[in-house]
C-alpha cells in the first residue's frame, strides 16, 4: 500500500530528469505533499511560496508564460478553493500549462475534519474551462498520470490523497489520458468508479458474484474529458449503472455520467458517495463507512437496480 501522493514525489524526480523546463512550487507543505524529494534534488528548479496558495497560482502562471512547466503543491481545499480566483482568472483563462497535483483530496484526510475536507473539488474543477479533471485510483495511476500531465497542454487538476491505498496496477502500468479502463467484465451492471473508490467496486463486485450478479467494474481516471464512447459501450450492454466516488454526489463522477446518460442513453443511475454533507473528524476508515462509502453500499445500489 502506498498512498497516491507518494506517486507525485516521485513522479516529480523523474519529470526534473527528463525535462530542464520543470519547475515546481509549493505552499508550505512540501513534505506532506512529497514535492520534498524534488527541492531536494533540483533545489534552482523549486519555489516555497509560504503559506500563499493564491500567490503560488499566480506565481506559476507567470512562469508558465516563459515556456516553463508548472507543478503545484499544497491540499486541496487551499488549491481549489482558497486559490480559486486565481485558478479560473490566471492560470484557466489563459489555458496556462500550470498542473495543479494537491493532495489530501475527500474525507479519507481523516481527523483533520471538516475543514480540512473536500467534498466539492471535481465539480469545481470540472466546470472550469481548460481545465482537466484527473483522480488517480492507485499510487502507480498517480504517479504515471502525473508523468503524461507534462505532454497535456494546459492546465490539469489531479486529485492525490492522504492515506496509504491497496495497489490496483503495478510498475509496469502505462496512462491513457482520457481513457476508461474495464478492470471487470460483466453483463447485468456497470460500475463507474474512480479514485480510492475503485478497489472498493471491485470488491463490490466478488460479493455480487456471490449472488449470481455479473457487475462491469470500470476505473473513470479521467473525469474531463469524460470518456463517452467507452461508457457508452458498457451501458449499451447493461442498462443500469452504479457511480462510486470520495465526493458528493453531486457534480463529480456521478454527475458527470448522469449528464452524460441523460443526453445519450438515458437508464437508471444510482450514486454512491458523500450526500450532500460536509465531512467531520474521525479516522480514514471510520468516516468511510460512515458516509457509506463501502463495498456493501456499492453491491446494495447495483441489487436495488435489478
Amino acid at each position: 500500500m502506498k498512498a497516491t501522493r507518494e506517486g507525485y514525489g516521485d513522479a516529480l524526480l523523474e519529470l526534473g530528469e527528463k525535462y530542464e523546463n520543470i519547475v515546481v512550487l509549493d505552499a508550505d507543505l512540501a513534505k506532506s505533499t512529497y514535492s520534498i524529494k524534488f527541492a531536494q534534488r533540483y533545489p534552482e528548479r523549486f519555489i516555497e511560496c509560504g503559506i500563499a496558495e493564491q500567490n503560488m497560482m499566480d506565481l506559476a502562471a507567470g512562469i508558465a508564460t516563459c515556456g516553463k512547466i508548472c507543478y503545484t503543491g499544497s491540499f486541496v481545499i487551499f488549491a481549489c478553493q482558497r486559490a480559486l480566483e486565481q485558478v479560473r482568472n490566471t492560470i484557466c483563462y489563459s489555458n496556462l500549462n500550470v498542473k495543479l497535483c494537491p493532495t489530501h483530496a475527500g474525507i479519507s484526510v481523516g481527523e483533520d475534519g471538516a475543514s480540512h475536507q473536500t467534498v466539492e473539488d471535481i465539480a469545481i474543477m470540472r466546470a472550469i474551462p481548460n481545465m482537466k479533471v484527473i483522480v488517480p485510483a492507485d499510487y502507480y495511476q498517480a504517479r504515471e498520470a502525473i508523468k503524461e500531465s507534462a505532454e497535456i497542454e494546459g492546465p490539469v487538476f489531479i486529485r492525490l490523497g492522504r492515506p496509504a491505498v491497496p495497489f490496483i496496477y503495478g510498475d509496469n502500468y502505462r496512462f491513457q489520458f482520457g481513457k476508461i479502463e474495464k478492470l471487470r467484465e460483466g453483463s447485468d451492471v456497470s460500475i463507474f468508479s474512480t479514485g480510492i473508490m475503485v478497489k472498493k467496486s471491485l470488491e463490490a463486485s466478488f460479493i455480487l458474484e456471490k449472488e449470481g450478479i455479473e457487475a462491469e467494474v470500470i476505473n473513470v481516471h479521467t473525469i474531463k474529458p469524460l470518456d463517452e464512447e467507452g461508457i457508452l459501450e458498457s451501458v449499451a450492454k447493461t442498462k443500469r449503472v452504479v457511480t462510486a466516488e470520495e465526493h458528493s454526489i453531486i457534480g463529480g463522477l456521478g454527475g458527470a455520467i448522469s449528464e452524460l446518460l441523460s443526453e445519450k442513453f438515458p437508464c437508471k443511475v444510482k450514486r454512491v458517495g458523500i450526500e450532500d454533507k460536509f465531512g467531520c473528524s474521525g479516522s480514514a476508515n471510520e468516516l468511510l463507512i460512515h458516509y457509506g462509502l463501502t463495498p456493501e453500499k456499492i453491491a446494495f445500489s447495483a441489487k436495488s437496480l435489478l
